[in-house]
């Protein structure tokens, strides 16, 4: 049976060790942490992601302010209270939760924000000093998942890492933060031909594909680590609810296969979150 890496775990081990004492520094010169959730809409799912960065902020010490905005919000709208943030000197981290209503530009959108300000790390400038290796506030995603393996006691320096993804969110950033960790990256994804013969030789594994359950344990090599960031409901007759959340892997059929894997929830999701709470502590330091 696998190890766990339990996200959830590590997450407060950051904000009891690292985070709160980081925030206390800060009052004791006056300076208070904020962050801003800009939410438009109502998705269920949204509003249960921003209450758990309420959550982890208030656990951290820092203030978390969410914007509610109805779906009839125009572009302009957006863009000018975007503006009001950035001017805003008491306001340290801006986030987008997304998705946004249609007809609304998400690219428009992120480079109105300040990237002093941009603790999602999906402004250009974030993500171009990500992939040169310059400090820069990083994607909350890629850094919260380098952290966790470092943290359950690998190291990345000389390891075969397989991603799996090349979305501009996880894949793509994750792939070069290892890369500047000086591991030997692979990036597969939906066009890649012979999976199985990419994964041979991985000593860790990050799965972003999102697809439920597409990676089996018949797919992983013996004794690699497993970083599993898909989230999905799927369907289940035998749960009251009908429905059970898993990951991107079969964690049933990887976790006698592998030497630790991250579980679904309770793996990335809380890493992503304190990432966001860590970049904005890090831009009122700054």
């Amino acid at each position: 049976m696998a190890e766990i890496i339990s996200g959830r775990d590590i997450a407060q081990k950051i904000i009891e060790t690292d985070l709160i004492p980081r925030v206390e520094k800060l009052k004791s010169r006056e300076i208070f942490p904020k962050l801003v959730v800009i939410l438009v809409g109502d998705h269920p799912a949204s509003a249960s992601y921003v209450r758990q960065k309420e959550k982890f902020a208030a656990k951290a010490g820092i203030l978390a302010e969410t914007w509610r905005f109805p779906d009839t919000i125009t572009e302009d709208e957006i863009l000018a209270e975007i503006e009001k943030i950035n001017n805003d000197d008491t306001i340290h981290g801006v986030i987008v939760q997304l998705p946004l209503p249609k007809g609304i530009s998400v690219e428009k959108i992120l480079a109105k924000i300040d990237p002093q300000k941009d603790v999602d790390g999906f402004t250009a400038e974030n993500i171009g000093k990500l992939f040169l290796g310059e400090p820069c506030l990083q994607c909350c995603t890629p850094k919260g998942i380098i952290r966790m393996i470092e943290e359950s006691g690998e190291t990345l320096e000389g390891k075969n890492v397989t991603v799996i993804g090349r979305s501009n969110i996880v894949g793509k950033p994750v792939s070069a933060l290892a890369l500047n960790k000086n591991a030997t990256v692979t990036t597969c994804h939906s066009r890649t031909k012979n999976l199985a013969e990419h994964l041979k030789n991985a000593d860790i594994v990050i799965v972003a594909v999102g697809r439920p359950e597409m990676i089996k344990g018949a797919d992983l090599p013996k004794g690699c680590v497993v970083i599993d960031v898909g989230i999905h409901r799927k369907e289940d007759k035998s749960r009251e609810k009908g429905w059970r959340l898993c990951g991107d892997v079969d964690f049933e059929s990887a976790k006698d296969v592998v030497a630790k894997i991250s579980p679904v929830p309770g793996g990335v999701g809380p890493m992503t979150v304190v990432s966001l709470i860590e970049n904005t502590i890090e831009a009122a330091e700054k």
